[in-house]
């Protein structure tokens, strides 16, 4: 189905009919990964920007419900995105305790989610990852195979504007407790994030080992590269050289020792 062309037509349009028929095999193919916010291909990631567009356009067909939890409780959203539901078919683990998926969310095989986490449309999360308690996946973030996001480590979300690319996670990194990737980063394969690391678009990060800034093109956010160890630093003020501000560092990159710190334990999956 060709949903680029559809949703481009309703945006010129104005007619959400003609998407409206197809929203739910929409929601189902994010679901099983057939579409996603961001791809990676020979040149870099490449975002999708007519996969945000769906979403948005997925909200302005939906009306505010009542989703009812029990007796005493209940919650209000719009009618076109309820949680998710799952099978033992899926083969992931959900522990009891408060976490909520939303449709339109992928997840793999042999994922462990810890309570309570919270996973928005249009994430996707590769197999074998952990998320931990407090987590968060925001919407169309990419999170690769055998991520560990450790507990409140906040992946940020970009739903808008629709051409910003959302935070991309690669396969086997390790974010630490209490991290925060925000605005577009993408943080490579094998990549180590230490506890208290926050990362933005602005977030100028100091390579140690190679006594250098990472480049930084404008308008772009940062890459932090393959096997990078990162953690809090900070840096001199060049305005005023009394003071200091809160800088990341590269310290080294993965070695022997680090990949035994963060090693996955496949038995718990």
């Amino acid at each position: 189905m060709d949903y680029k062309e559809i949703i481009e037509n309703v945006q010129r349009s104005g007619d959400l009919s003609e998407f409206a028929e197809i929203f739910e095999s929409f929601l189902t193919d994010l679901e099983n990964g057939t579409i996603r916010a961001a791809w990676q291909t020979a040149t870099g990631w490449k975002t999708c920007t007519w996969v945000k567009k769906g979403i948005l356009i997925g909200f302005k067909l939906g009306t505010i419900i009542e989703y009812k939890v029990s007796a005493n409780k209940s919650y209000l959203d719009k009618s076109t995105f309820p949680e998710r539901n799952f099978t033992t078919a899926d083969q992931i683990r959900i522990v009891p305790g408060g976490t909520s998926i939303r449709r339109g969310a992928h997840l793999g095989k042999s994922i462990i989610i810890m309570p309570p986490s919270y996973i928005n449309v249009g994430a996707y999360v590769d197999d074998g990852s952990l998320i931990d308690s407090h987590a968060l996946v925001g919407t169309c973030a990419q999170i690769g195979k055998n991520v560990h996001l450790s507990a409140a480590a906040q992946i940020g979300g970009v739903i808008e504007p629709v051409g910003a690319n959302p935070v991309i996670i690669e396969d086997n990194v390790f974010i630490g407790g209490n991290c925060g990737i925000y605005e577009g980063v993408i943080v490579k394969k094998n990549a180590i994030i230490a506890a208290g690391v926050i990362l933005t678009a602005g977030t100028p990060v100091y390579d140690a080992v190679n006594d250098k800034f990472l480049p930084k093109i404008t308008g772009k956010a940062v890459i932090i590269p393959e096997n990078a160890v990162i953690v809090s630093g900070s840096r001199l003020l060049k305005s005023n050289n009394n003071f200091s501000i809160y800088c990341p560092i590269i310290i080294k990159y993965r070695d022997e020792k680090s990949d035994t710190s963060v090693e996955l334990e496949s038995i718990i999956r």
